[in-house]
């Protein structure tokens, strides 16, 4: 029994309010800018409690979550292909959805039967109609009455399109499922996406699932307990659940007699109670999510605190170092800015070339592959001819948009390493981000066409940018980019191809059922298509140069002002005497001292607060 079991959860209430008051106060004091978006967050009404279950592509985390309802396949298994839907199941009086569409106000009314096509990359979505950012499931599961589950995209190998969206939903937590199965202990990219989540979220419950599937999940179990106390050791005592959903599902099949010991084998139930059990705890759970956000900030108050003091006692290499940087960065600028900019030209038309050969083959094999069909086919799978070439087409676009996002890094990443050396890189990315996007952003909006146009060639989302503190919080609703470089976050936005209307008309009146005239038709849409999307290619290299160039010279202009401003402050520490500079760390280390009783504090409530975890499941690993 530990000293936090004898906590009452009136007493723990007042305990995390006046935490969360008096360690608000002081983050608002020494940075307002986060206090004043912490605060935000802690005036977030709660309206439900809402449980995000999170975790690598799969792992069972949608299976577990149509265990957890009770109904099977009510969570699209395939969800985690999604690129970028999650699903919020809430409580309802009859089965229902609805759809969050980009660029409409109001939701989209759904059927549950439509999940599919609207919640995975495997379905197929209305002419027009882009994939929506959350779908909202509504459905009388007796769990739903107390709380909300959350379903994220599977976060695959961590892609960082996935892994935002999921960041984005955790947002909204009181809690988090982090969903593993039983087939391998935990990998680097899952422990680093949990500390990465938890920094806002106090409460983790960890659910193991598969474990019909695999003996030996106990020996998974530990070592995963082992892998927590070695490298996120705040979780070391975290509760888990070992389940399995395909128990659970099979058990909904049986008479009730016969399903008793399936239901008991499942232990469904457990993790099921366990929810319901947070659920009623939802308030404290909020106030401690709070305070569990103001420690993330005072941890990185304190990381630029270190830096300060460090430089209190310069080292009289340290001046002769920068004095070096710097004159050989303003020699480097004199003579081979020529030879940077033939480098960025060079490397963007060779990219440019490599995108546009790998487009001609993919529209040949693509034109190959239709024309066989049109061949083969009869009079009904004629008709169809232009719902296949506009899936074909959408399919490519998306190929595409890899291939160029790929390409976009390159480029970047070659220019970077002719102008800064590794460990000048830190110095510059955020302003290069910043460059980047004010460059993009300035240029005339390009029109993809009209609506009367045989095609349409689009961009298909907007830009995200890395700079500064939680700068891509909410980018499921923006688009992505190439991370490179350490943190030069080149702008891509997605290519969206596809049939506008007029070709479908076109193809009725021309077409019918006759071969030829849709092997011609064909031809001339494909023909279309290539040009469209070589048309983009090269714009969207051109904008690349472009951009790239500004925020080189915007780059090296400033960090030679930073090394300026950096030289003239050693030079002030050097000719300050002992005493002066004596004061001014007594100065910052007191600062520091403050700061880091702050945080004791704040771990002091934080430890009481685990009194809210639930038990863990009884331990049968002998």
């Amino acid at each position: 029994m530990t000293a936090t079991a004898d906590v009452k959860p009136e007493a723990l209430g007042k305990l995390l309010t006046g935490a969360v008051q008096t360690s608000l106060a002081y983050l608002r004091k020494v940075d307002p800018d986060a206090g004043a978006e912490v605060d935000a967050v802690r005036r977030r009404e709660l309206t439900r409690p809402a449980v995000v279950v999170v975790g690598e592509t799969k792992r069972g985390k949608s299976s577990l979550v149509n265990a957890l309802i009770g109904v099977p396949g009510l969570s699209p298994v395939d969800v985690a292909v999604a690129t970028s839907t999650y699903l919020e199941f809430v409580p309802g009086s009859e089965p229902g959805a609805r759809a969050w569409v980009p660029g409409r106000e109001d939701p989209v009314e759904i059927g549950v039967a439509d999940l599919r096509d609207w919640g995975t990359g495997l379905g197929t979505l209305p002419e027009g109609t882009r994939p929506p950012r959350r779908l909202e499931v509504r459905h009388p599961a007796p769990l739903l009455q107390y709380l909300a589950l959350v379903d994220t995209p599977g976060t695959g190998g961590l892609d960082p399109v996935h892994a935002e969206i999921a960041l984005d939903a955790v947002e909204r937590a009181t809690l988090l499922l982090f969903v593993v199965d039983a087939s391998a202990p935990f990998g680097k990219a899952e422990l680093d996406f949990l500390i990465e989540a938890s920094k806002r979220v106090n409460l983790v419950v960890f659910a193991l699932t598969k474990t019909d599937a695999y003996p030996g999940w106990r020996t998974i179990w530990s070592d995963n307990q082992a892998q927590l106390r070695t490298h996120a050791a705040r979780f070391a005592a975290a509760a888990w659940f070992p389940v399995s959903s395909r128990l659970a599902e099979l058990a909904l099949t049986l008479p009730a007699e016969a399903a008793t010991e399936l239901v008991r084998e499942s232990r469904i139930g457990e993790l099921q109670h366990a929810l319901v059990d947070l659920a009623g705890k939802a308030h404290l759970l909020a106030q401690a999510n709070v305070l569990r956000t103001v420690r993330s900030e005072l941890v990185r108050l304190d990381l630029g605190l270190g830096a300060r003091l460090a430089a209190t006692d310069p080292e009289p290499a340290d001046v002769s170092r920068a004095r070096q940087e710097r004159a050989a960065l303003a020699a480097r600028k004199r003579t081979e800015s020529r030879q940077w900019s033939l480098t960025l030209s060079t490397e963007t038309q060779r990219a440019r070339v490599e995108v546009t050969g790998l487009l001609r083959g993919y529209l040949s094999s693509l034109q190959e592959e239709l024309l066989t069909k049109v061949e083969k086919g009869r009079g009904e799978d004629l008709k169809g001819l232009p719902g296949l070439v506009d899936e074909s087409l959408h399919a490519v676009s998306v190929r595409l948009s890899r291939d160029l996002e790929a390409r976009f890094g390159k480029v970047a990443e070659r220019a970077l390493a002719q102008v800064f050396a590794p460990d000048e890189l830190r110095h510059v990315l955020g302003r290069l981000n910043a460059t980047l996007e004010h460059a993009l952003a300035s240029k005339p909006r390009r029109e993809g066409g009209g609506a009367d146009n045989v095609m349409i060639a689009m961009s298909a989302g907007g830009m995200a940018f890395m700079a500064g503190r939680g700068a891509m919080a909410g980018a499921s609703a923006l688009g992505a980019g190439t991370l490179i470089g350490g943190g030069l976050l080149v702008p891509f936005a997605g290519l969206g191809l596809g049939l506008a209307a007029g070709a479908f008309i076109l193809y009725r009146r021309r077409v019918q059922a006759d071969r030829q005239q849709a092997r011609t038709w064909l031809r001339e849409v494909l023909a279309e298509a290539r040009a469209a999307l070589s048309d983009e290619v090269t714009h969207r290299f051109t904008d690349l140069q472009y951009a790239l160039t500004l925020a080189l010279d915007d780059a090296i202009e400033r960090r030679l002002k930073e090394l300026d401003a950096h030289i003239a402050e050693i030079d002030k520490a050097m000719v300050e005497d002992k005493s002066s500079r004596a004061r001014r760390k007594a100065a910052l280390q007191a600062d520091r001292e403050t700061l880091r009783a702050r945080i004791k504090q704040v771990d002091e409530v934080l430890l009481r607060a685990r009194v809210l975890a639930p038990a863990a499941a009884p331990d049968e690993r002998g």
